[in-house]
């Protein structure tokens, strides 16, 4: 069973979720986002030397236990204010369960921030092959938030929903936002994070520096110079790997990288569009173009179209990820496989490992990356 969740937080703090259902319906009440809240310091005689119980958190927090296991529990009827004020005091103090930890539901909750094209396809296979070896179902939430999930809202669902565990892709979480899940154990992986994950979250990853670097061997061997790069987004780990990889092929080959000849871009199919048209426009275009991914590769074949170049003879195409539409595209498409898939796979059983009290034998995984060459790469004609 896949049950499909999307699940929507404006940037002002609001936030609302609605659910839909791969083979079963089933829907989500609403959230309020919490709001800032500030309180008195806990009095130093009333400091506790060990985590706090449901009666300590409402006790200091002047409110009923019954309200203090909702916001625990991850239920919706608490008052904005309220909710801010218990998990501040459990973030400050911990909080000790007096009871055996309710059993988790056979769930993986499998969170992107836009749930849209191959890349999402390809990591939900991944995640539901393993998943399914564990009788587990795979809930799939889209957050259509920059990177980041938003402050409230879908968590207390996540944690109402009680699931083995919460899988991230391309995105992160606050340190907030870890305690929520790390006090009601509830384990949680990264998938191709876009910052540092650190110690604390558990990660798997790709070569992307490896990657980068062997897109630009085999451009540079092609006798290519002037090679034009669509980047990522400067805050994504990945692109920034991918730009070192490249650069150092580049510097070992003696060859400078022109800043001229690169482009940030936001891994979209019109973003790689608009950029090749920028740089095929240049009075002394590039004579290839390295894409950091697939979607903005299909851009550059579209502006290459555009301007009546043919692709390998007079322009080579790079691109990243490898996805089933490369292969389909005329030519097809040069590019550097991450295996998506398997990385979905891996951080899936490192999931179910850490909810069965396994500790992990890494914190971060990091799978290799590979370049598959295709049809849109050629020897650079003098």
């Amino acid at each position: 069973m896949w049950t499909l969740g999307r699940c929507s937080g404006s940037r002002q703090g609001s936030g609302n979720e609605t659910s839909e259902t791969f083979g079963r319906m089933s829907e989500s009440s609403g959230y309020t986002a919490a709001m800032t809240t500030t309180r008195e310091p806990t009095p130093p005689d009333r400091t506790p030397s060990r985590p706090l119980t449901i009666a300590q958190i409402a006790e200091l927090a002047g409110v009923s236990p019954a309200t203090v296991s909702k916001v625990v529990n991850g239920r919706s009827e608490v008052a904005p204010e309220t909710r801010a004020l218990v998990e501040d005091l459990i973030r400050e103090h911990g909080y000790r369960r007096q009871k055996k930890r309710p059993t988790a539901a056979p769930l993986i909750e499998l969170v992107f921030n836009e749930l849209e094209g191959a890349y999402a396809m390809e990591v939900i296979k991944g995640v539901e092959h393993v998943a399914r070896e564990h009788g587990l179902a795979v809930v799939v939430s889209s957050l259509q938030e920059d990177h980041h999930p938003p402050a409230t809202g879908w968590i207390e669902g996540v944690i109402g929903r009680r699931p083995h565990g919460v899988i991230v892709v391309f995105s992160g979480l606050t340190k907030a936002q870890h305690e929520q899940f790390k006090t009601r154990d509830i384990p949680v992986v990264l998938v191709d994070p876009t910052g540092d994950p650190g110690h604390e979250l558990p990660s798997v990853g790709a070569g992307n520096w490896s990657g980068g670097l062997s897109a630009a061997r085999h451009l540079l061997e092609l006798g290519h110079r002037r090679i034009g790069l669509i980047t990522g987004p400067a805050h994504a780990l990945s692109s920034r790997a991918r730009l070192d990889g490249f650069r150092a092929a580049m510097d070992a080959a003696g060859v400078p990288t022109d800043p001229q000849l690169v482009r940030q871009g936001d891994f979209s199919a019109e973003d790689g569009l608009a950029h090749a048209r920028s740089l095929l426009a240049m009075p002394r275009p590039p004579t290839a173009v390295f894409a950091f991914n697939d979607a903005q590769a299909m851009g550059v074949y579209q502006a290459a179209h555009e301007m009546g170049l043919r692709i390998p003879d007079e322009l080579s195409v790079v691109g990243f990820d490898d996805l089933p539409m490369a292969q389909w595209l005329i030519p097809a498409l040069t590019t550097v496989r991450q295996p998506l898939a398997e990385m979905a796979a891996a951080a899936t059983a490192m999931v179910v490992a850490i909810a069965r009290g396994e500790s992990p034998v890494q914190n971060r995984i990091e799978l290799t990356t590979g370049l598959v060459v295709r049809g849109s790469t050629a020897p650079l004609v003098a």
